[in-house]
């Protein structure tokens, strides 16, 4: 096993209440002043930014599982809430891009799995779950679950958001004449929402978590409640969105356990997986592109969108770019949403087959 991978199944240290608190405090100032400077995932990549450094540098840094799990299944209501009536009927009209989906992840994982097994030395989970152009909580969460390194996985899928998400504005701004704006928010505050559809989201939140518990589900407390509200949000049930600051905390407290997880890791392995997450973010970046051009040609469809509709960085950003240069926001967020749900369903029991397939090999 790779030496980067040392700790990965270190059990956590015991949360003292003034751990807790600081960390907390600490997270969500650093949350506060991302979301101030707008970067993406501002809350979580704020808090795990400004909590890793104090972690590797000893400050004693705690937060509870259970805190952790109840805020994740927060984001994943949160998630599952993007899939509404009206992107199933348009599916139809993306079918070509859509199906190709599939073919770029499968190869743009498998390059990058090679380059982060080979290249930067990671042990096989590590290398295959940090490879996955998911969303960050998801392959961390998972990928932990299956024995990788949290604490690479969560970097290198946090340093590769921030590449996207900051390198591509500018390069459609020297191509195409882009302008960043804002970000949009991604709900409502607390006291604009109906108690009726708090509750259904809720229910969403606590039933989901129990039966994906129950069928044995990786990281159950985001997958059980994410199927549940798409379910509910793709009837019609309700097209609320959990409160923005429900969310903001969510990520506060996801990010900030990231962030402890840093607590005794050297610096220079903090700068070798930076190094190594900026390869694999060039990876995926050329194989979207490459992919674009492809499926444009085929489909007739604009490449600028299929650029952004594969490019491996967050569904808000992303489509806040497609509004900006006139692309089809709804066509983008669609492709970001079936690229994080197949993933998601892919992705563990994919792992699980070629571990199974190399015990009988040996």
């Amino acid at each position: 096993m790779s030496s980067l991978a040392a700790g990965a199944d270190a059990p956590e240290p015991r949360a003292q209440p003034r751990d807790i608190a600081l960390a907390l405090v600490i997270g969500g100032v650093g949350g506060w002043l991302a979301h101030l400077a707008q970067f993406p995932l501002a809350w979580m990549i704020g808090a795990m930014g400004a909590i890793t450094p104090l972690a590797v540098l000893g400050v004693p840094l705690a937060l509870p599982t259970p805190l952790r799990s109840v805020m994740i299944a927060v984001l994943g209501v949160m998630l599952g809430s993007s899939f509404t009536p009206d992107i199933v009927h348009r599916m139809g009209d993306w079918g070509i891009s859509l199906a190709a989906m599939a073919l770029y992840l499968a190869t743009a994982g498998s390059i990058c799995f090679w380059y982060f097994r080979r290249v930067c030395g990671y042990d096989r989970p590590t290398a295959y779950f940090s490879a996955m152009p998911g969303g960050l909580t998801v392959m961390t969460l998972v990928g932990t679950a299956m024995g990788g390194d949290t604490r690479i996985i969560s970097l290198t899928h946090a340093s590769r958001i921030l590449l996207v998400v900051m390198v591509l504005p500018f390069a459609f701004q020297l191509l195409a004449g882009y302008q960043p704006g804002s970000r949009p928010p991604a709900g409502l505050p607390l006291m604009a929402l109906r108690p009726m559809d708090l509750a259904v989201l809720a229910v969403c939140g606590v039933i989901g978590f129990f039966l994906a518990r129950k069928l044995r589900l990786p990281a159950a407390s985001l997958i059980g409640p994410m199927l549940l509200s798409a379910c509910v949000h793709l009837t019609g049930w309700t097209a609320a969105k959990p409160p923005l600051e429900l969310v903001a905390l969510a990520q506060i407290v996801v990010g900030t356990a990231i962030g402890c997880r840093f607590a005794g890791a050297r610096a220079a392995l903090i700068l070798r997986v930076l190094i190594g997450a900026a390869g694999g973010t060039v990876v995926l970046m050329l194989a979207s592109v490459g992919f674009a051009l492809a499926v444009g040609e085929i489909s007739g469809l604009s490449p600028q969108a299929i650029i952004l509709a594969y490019s491996p960085g967050g569904l808000a950003e992303m489509s806040l770019i497609a509004i900006a240069i006139g692309a089809d926001s709804a066509f983008v967020a669609t492709h970001h949403i079936v690229r994080v749900l197949l993933i998601m369903m892919s992705a563990p029991a994919i792992f699980r087959l070629l571990r199974r397939r190399r015990k009988q090999a040996l």
